[in-house]
């Protein structure tokens, strides 16, 4: 597979998931939506839904990272290729800014006669529920951790999981909402929650506050650390059972 195919596949496959993902929170956010206050639940299951969606679509060609957390962490532990980590971190931030824009072409009117301002942040970014810079950087840490180890451990051969591993991969993503998701929202992925970000600051929505970039770097240095973490922690693991 070429490199470009795998680059296009992250940048398609990031596009999907935030299509899914910041859409189900303007579904619930926004005025006269259908869905206004569908709550956590569905928030957290949509978000799940759209990584297994995602990665179904895009897997076989790039391995569906969709997530600059794991492409570092597998690369740190060794099963990735250095070299294809820029390329693949552009894609997925370009993809991520992408379904951000789709998403507020689909809400366009909502957005128009939606009046609070940090709704409509909401949909492309995390903000933490409490602001403490460092506990919401531990449970940044900690979420994608989780994300990482959860991953490896699903993929293993030895599971042979095949083709219902992609589907686990999604429920895990909704589980870790469900479980850690309230503290910061759980970005655990620097391309969700950046691309979106800079979308929100480029595109021309109808009343909108500035993009809380003084938090912006939590969920992007924290997600990158757990990921980190959670490939050396499992690789620890797998190396005293094989």
């Amino acid at each position: 597979m070429s490199n470009m195919a795998m680059y296009s596949a992250e940048f398609f496959g990031t596009l999907i998931l935030i299509l899914f993902g910041a859409g189900v929170v303007a579904n619930v956010s926004l005025r006269d939506s259908k869905a206004k206050d569908g709550g956590w639940i569905v928030v957290t299951a949509a978000w799940g839904f759209g990584v297994a969606v995602a990665a179904y679509i895009t897997g076989w060609v790039s391995g569906a990272h969709l997530n600059p957390a794991l492409t570092i962490g597998l690369a740190a532990i060794g099963d990735f290729e250095w070299a294809l980590v820029p390329g693949y971190i552009v894609a997925q931030i370009l993809g991520a800014m992408a379904g951000a824009a789709l998403v507020f072409l689909a809400f366009r009117d909502h957005f128009n006669i939606t009046d609070d301002p940090d709704a409509k942040l909401g949909i492309f970014c995390t903000a933490p529920a409490i602001r403490n810079t460092a506990s919401n950087l531990i449970t940044e840490i900690i979420g994608t951790a989780i994300l990482v180890i959860g991953i490896l451990g699903i993929t293993n051969p030895n599971n042979e999981m095949g083709a219902l591993g992609t589907l686990l991969v999604g429920i895990l993503v909704w589980a870790i909402g469900l479980s850690l998701g309230g503290p910061t929202g759980y970005a655990i992925n620097p391309a969700r929650d950046l691309g979106p970000r800079i979308a929100h600051a480029l595109l021309p929505i109808k009343g909108k506050r500035d993009g809380d970039w003084g938090y912006a770097w939590i969920p992007v240095v924290g997600p990158i650390i757990g990921g980190v973490i959670g490939a050396f922690v499992y690789k620890f693991f797998l190396n005293m059972w094989v």
